[in-house]
C-alpha cells in the first residue's frame, strides 16, 4: 500500500468514526426531549379526560337542580290553583247563604196555597211520570191564584261531597222549573228557587229508604193576596219514585 492510499484511508476511517460519535450524541440529547414530549402529551391526554369529566358532572348537577326547579315550581302553581278553588268554593257558599236570607225574608210577605213534593233517583235530575202528575195538579191552582210565586226546595241525599250536591239539588230544581215554564208558561221572576244538598233532610240518612225520601225538590205555589183564607190549602203530595233501588 502507498503512502498515498494510506492517508486515505486513514482518513475516511476517521470521518466515520467522527459520524457515528455524533449520531450517538444527538441521539443521547434527543431521547429525553422525545420522552418528556410524550409524557406531556399523556399528562394533556388525562386532563383532557378530567375536564370532560367535570363537565359531564356539571352538566348532570345543572340539569337536576333543573328539574327541581321545575317541581318546585309546579308544586307551587299547584297550591296556588287549590287555593284559589277553595276561595272559590268559600265565595260560592256565601252566595248562597246570600240568596238564602233574601229568598227567606221575600217568602215572609207571602202565605201557601199548595205544595207537593216531587222524588228523584240515585243521582238523577230528571222528571219522572209520577212527578210530572203531581206537578201538574199543583199547577192546576196558578191561573186562580193572583199575586203568586212558585218556591223549590232542591235537596238530595249524603252521598257525595257537598259541592256536588249542592248543583245536584240545584239541577233537580231547575227540571221542575223548565217543565212549569215550558207547559205552564210560569215566568222565571214568578220562581224562588234554593238549593239545599244535602243540608236540610227530610229523613236519616242512615237508611236506603231515608235517602230515597231525601231526594226531592219540595214545590209550594204561594200567594201575597190577602183575599180569601178560608179556603183550604191543597194537602201536600209526595211523588216521584217510590223507594228506587239505589244507594
Amino acid at each position: 500500500m502507498t503512502r498515498t492510499s494510506l492517508t486515505i484511508f486513514l482518513a475516511v476511517s476517521m470521518a466515520a468514526t467522527v459520524g457515528c460519535t455524533s449520531k450517538n450524541y444527538v441521539k443521547q440529547q434527543t431521547t429525553p426531549l422525545i420522552n418528556k414530549t410524550n409524557e406531556l402529551d399523556d399528562m394533556t391526554a388525562k386532563n383532557s379526560k378530567d375536564i370532560k369529566d367535570v363537565d359531564a358532572r356539571a352538566q348532570a348537577g345543572i340539569q337536576a337542580v333543573n328539574a327541581k326547579t321545575v317541581d318546585v315550581e309546579q308544586k307551587a302553581q299547584a297550591a296556588g290553583q287549590s287555593a284559589a278553588s277553595a276561595q272559590q268554593m268559600a265565595d260560592a257558599a256565601n252566595n248562597r247563604v246570600g240568596a238564602l236570607t233574601n229568598t227567606v225574608a221575600n217568602l215572609d210577605n207571602y202565605r201557601p196555597v199548595a205544595e207537593t213534593s216531587v222524588k228523584f233517583g240515585f243521582n238523577k235530575d230528571n222528571l219522572t211520570t209520577q212527578a210530572k202528575d203531581a206537578l201538574d195538579q199543583l199547577a192546576g191552582s196558578i191561573s186562580s191564584t193572583k199575586g203568586y210565586i212558585v218556591a223549590l226546595e232542591g235537596s238530595t241525599d249524603s252521598v257525595g261531597s257537598a259541592e256536588y250536591n249542592y248543583d245536584l239539588s240545584q239541577r233537580r230544581a231547575n227540571a221542575v222549573i223548565q217543565y212549569l215554564a215550558s207547559k205552564y208558561n210560569v215566568p222565571a221572576h214568578k220562581i224562588y228557587v234554593i238549593g239545599l244538598g244535602k243540608d236540610k233532610p227530610l229523613e236519616t240518612n242512615k237508611t236506603r229508604e231515608g235517602r230515597a225520601d231525601n231526594r226531592r225538590v219540595d214545590v209550594r205555589l204561594m200567594t201575597n193576596t190577602v183575599g180569601d183564607t178560608t179556603q183550604p190549602m191543597t194537602t201536600p203530595t209526595t211523588t216521584g219514585q217510590n223507594n228506587p233501588s239505589s244507594m
